[in-house]
């Protein structure tokens, strides 16, 4: 079963793309960038805070894990509240909590205190992510949807990289904290614009008196017919079924239970992993004699093949069993990954393993993320996304710590990296099972 035929049709499936789902997509774009840029932020102030602070590596490491631990609990509060009150309105107060914990970053006085904002910073952040995902899936017709919101998530990538030539401009004049201040300003000046031109989910409003007028609205700027039925945009099985069931009732209710476990675990493994690989991969370079600016070309390639790997994933899954083409995709990262290990004395082949690794795994992850978005109904869908990258962020909370662990454990970088492999199988392996289960089903 295709992700996308699981969820109810509605009027935005219907209709040729309008300006405004061009819309929807470019201001998600905004907020995932947004994202991006304050999830690296860290990373470009560290040799500052360091030098700064006088902190050694093991007091940098809670600065780092405390804005992942912040997104864990912040997915799984924003999730749930998303679908009581609308994707649009948790974005806008997400953009607003993480700006002002950026902002109040660049005044923190020592390490504790900034361990404490960027936790709150990342629990402001945790419910912008999955919503865009979930509004961009909803306003994309069902024909291209995987590519079309794809598209939109590279604005993660962008705000990642992009965030490195700002703070190489930003850095010498103001220091680290410009670096915050600029990650603080930017959110709070999309907030208004996200709650002024950003359209809220009309499944989401369908049958719910007290929307009705926003839901109008949103029709006439979307067909141009403010007359269209309302009702018609919620099938009745699918309205049934969402006032039958609680949000997390309806994720562990027969018809999702399988698919929510696998796809947990497909998150988990694919986020430790990644987070595993691009953690360690630069100090495993280095140590084997490599210099580092060498190493910073070569982690380069994680998220450059990721941005391939995602969009041919998007092609290929608007034309094949989504689950299908992200089992493939896992195959990829892991057999790439392991070999990772026995490439690392050849220049040529390290390049060509980690693009292979970002190609499949990253790629694999955006995939994922599209896939989610589209698997729940509507009553659950933001709780769906939200809650399954929780799950993943814990697990890259593991990955992140465990690396180390294993590299000191195993003298050979080939057996370690067949064992960092070893979850991405498993990721494979649970969709491939996933594909089954709701292949048999259709």
């Amino acid at each position: 079963m295709h992700a996308q035929s699981v969820a109810p049709q509605g009027i935005a499936d219907e209709a040729k793309t309008s300006p405004l789902q061009v819309l929807t997509l470019v201001l998600c774009f905004l907020v995932v960038a947004a994202d991006g840029f304050d999830v690296a932020s860290v990373g470009y102030v560290a040799p500052l805070l360091k030098s700064a602070w006088s902190l050694t590596p093991a007091q940098l490491g809670p600065i780092f894990g405390a804005g992942l631990f912040g997104l864990t609990v912040g997915s799984f509060l924003f999730g749930p509240l998303a679908d009581r009150i609308g994707r649009k309105r948790v974005i806008v107060i997400s953009l607003i909590l993480f700006g002002l914990g950026s902002l109040a970053c660049a005044y923190a006085p020592s390490a504790g205190w900034l361990v404490a904002l960027r936790f709150l910073t990342g629990a402001g952040l945790g419910g912008a992510m999955p919503n865009s995902i979930t509004l961009s899936s909803e306003f994309s017709p069902p024909r291209g949807r995987a590519m079309r919101v794809t598209l939109m998530f590279c604005g993660f990538t962008l705000g990642l990289a992009g965030g490195g030539a700002v703070a190489s401009l930003l850095l010498p004049t103001f220091g680290w904290q410009g670096v915050f201040v600029f990650g603080g300003v930017f959110p709070l000046l999309l907030a208004p614009v996200i709650w002024l031109w950003l359209p809220e989910s009309i499944r989401f409003m369908a049958g719910k008196p007290r929307y009705a007028k926003e839901a109008r609205r949103t029709i006439e700027r979307l067909t141009g017919d403010a007359n269209t039925p309302i009702d018609s945009l919620a099938p009745e099985d699918a309205r049934r079924e969402d006032a039958q069931q609680s949000v997390i009732g309806t994720l562990f209710s027969t018809r999702y239970r399988t698919g929510t476990l696998l796809l947990w675990i497909a998150f988990f493994c694919t986020l430790w992993v990644y987070y595993q690989v691009s953690s360690w991969l630069p100090t495993v370079i280095t140590s084997a004699g490599i210099d580092a600016s060498h190493a910073a070309r070569v982690g380069a390639m994680l998220p450059l093949g990721g941005t391939l790997g995602s969009l041919v994933n998007a092609r290929l899954m608007d034309r094949m069993n989504p689950f299908f083409v992200l089992s493939g995709s896992y195959a990829i990262a892991a057999v790439s990954i392991a070999l990772i290990g026995v490439a690392i004395g050849e220049p040529f082949l390290v390049y060509v393993t980690v693009f292979m690794a970002g190609f499949g795994l990253s790629g694999a992850q955006t995939g994922a993320n599209v896939l989610v978005a589209g698997f729940y109904t509507t009553a659950a869908r933001a709780t769906g996304v939200s809650w399954a990258l929780g799950v993943g962020r814990i697990g890259s909370i593991i990955g992140s710590m465990t690396g180390g662990v294993l590299l000191a454990t195993f003298h050979s970088l080939p057996a370690a990296f067949a064992l960092f492999a070893a979850p991405v199988v498993i990721a494979g392996l649970a969709m491939l099972a996933n594909g089954w289960v709701y292949r048999s089903r259709a």
